[in-house]
């Protein structure tokens, strides 16, 4: 057994290794969605209501490979709010990284929004080396959003479907999907048959009742 953390095992786990194990099938001809989640031991998603309560090294080390090998980074608008995200941080070293496995050197956020409601002047448009993708609906208000820069696709009139949503983003060439939650989108994907592969890192605690688990949302259909 090889362990991510502590590192003083007599075989760590590589850099190699988890390009290994978390990398995305090398022949692709749809999109591939892995999903990425760091959870208490009794499956919580966070605590406090945030994600940060959970992490430690190795799940760190996971989130940052996910990131490395992926076209695509896929998340739900509360997520991203909650979250406060901005756009990926690469290292030069990880951008090199990244060209040689013929990606682009930084990945791209996308947002799944039914309402469009996002901050144009938040850190997602601000600070970021690429534009985000905003994947919404037909009746969501979209101008502001284009004018804060980024490239709003739309999937659906009342709901995002997100086979619809997948489809458009593998239309650019954006297959290798890393998706980071939340409980709603991770339940929609499980729901539409989306989800190829769960990545899922167990921080050693419990958080209890009161927080969300992983998957949070309509039910999966009947298998």
């Amino acid at each position: 057994m090889q362990l991510l953390w502590p590192t003083t095992p007599a075989e760590p786990v590589s850099d190699a290794d988890l390009e290994r194990l978390y990398g995305y099938p090398d022949d692709m001809s749809r999109p591939w969605v892995q999903v990425n989640f760091v959870s208490s031991a009794d499956g919580a998603v966070a605590v406090d209501q945030l994600s940060e309560g959970l992490s430690h090294p190795a799940d760190k080390r996971i989130f940052l490979t996910g990131r490395l090998l992926s076209d695509v980074i896929l998340v739900g608008a509360g997520t991203a709010r909650t979250e406060g995200y901005r756009g990926a941080r690469i290292t030069p070293e990880r951008a090199a990284r990244r060209v040689s496995l013929g990606l682009s050197e930084v990945p791209p956020i996308a947002v799944v929004t039914r309402s469009g409601e996002l901050d144009p002047a938040g850190p997602l448009f601000t600070d970021t080396k690429v534009p985000p993708i905003v994947i919404t609906t037909e009746k969501a208000p979209r101008a502001a959003l284009e004018r804060a820069g980024a490239e709003v696709l739309v999937a659906g009139t009342d709901d995002v479907d997100l086979r619809r949503a997948l489809a458009l983003l593998a239309g650019r060439g954006l297959r290798r999907v890393d998706c980071e939650g939340g409980p709603a989108l991770f339940a929609d994907l499980i729901a539409a048959d989306l989800v190829d592969q769960l990545c899922l890192t167990v921080a050693p605690l419990l958080a209890g009742a009161g927080e969300r688990r992983i998957a949070d949302g309509r039910p999966a259909p009947d298998t």
